[in-house]
């Protein structure tokens, strides 16, 4: 990483600044609906330092679009798009038809499982690849539950590691 970009995301990001992220994000993900010819409505929330753009509405024609490994393929375009555009790099978010929450309870079950396995006197527990975002949420649910986790791995092998604290 460079001393630059370093700065650049040490820095805190105004509310303005993350709303015209998450405007420059909602314009790309509508074009990109426009050409699919997809139906969907566009919100823009400002949530813990970062953007958030959901895509909601459609019907049977957004959950086409709404797995995981879409939604991921989805918000890394946009991120490029709007870094294209301002120069920086982007935290934003995509969400499409509440892909996230439900992803986030799948990861709340394998850290509930794993935190079980750990109880029972397994040494450790490696969870899937998955991605930066969702080993952060993973990190934080197994802080706020006394335990340990780590990183291990590298690019789209990257996993989580829990042990006891």
């Amino acid at each position: 990483m460079t001393e630059e970009r370093e700065v650049v995301e040490s820095e805190e990001l105004t509310l303005e600044t993350l709303e015209a992220d998450g405007d420059l994000a909602a314009d790309y993900l509508e074009g990109l609906l426009d050409i699919a010819d997809l139906d969907g409505d566009l919100d823009i929330t400002v949530e813990n330092g970062r953007a958030y753009v959901s895509v909601t509405g459609g019907g049977v024609s957004i959950d086409k679009i709404a797995n995981p490994d879409t939604v991921q393929a989805l918000q890394d375009l946009t991120r490029l798009a709007v870094q294209a555009k301002t120069g920086r790099f982007s935290r934003l978010i995509i969400d499409v038809a509440g892909s996230r929450v439900a992803r986030e309870e799948q990861l709340t079950g394998m850290v509930d499982a794993a935190i079980a396995q750990i109880a029972a006197g397994r040494e450790e527990v490696r969870l899937e690849p998955m991605s930066s975002y969702e080993r952060k949420l993973v990190h934080d649910q197994v802080a706020e539950r006394g335990y340990h986790s780590e990183s291990q791995g590298e690019g789209k092998g990257r996993r989580l590691v829990i042990r006891a604290a």
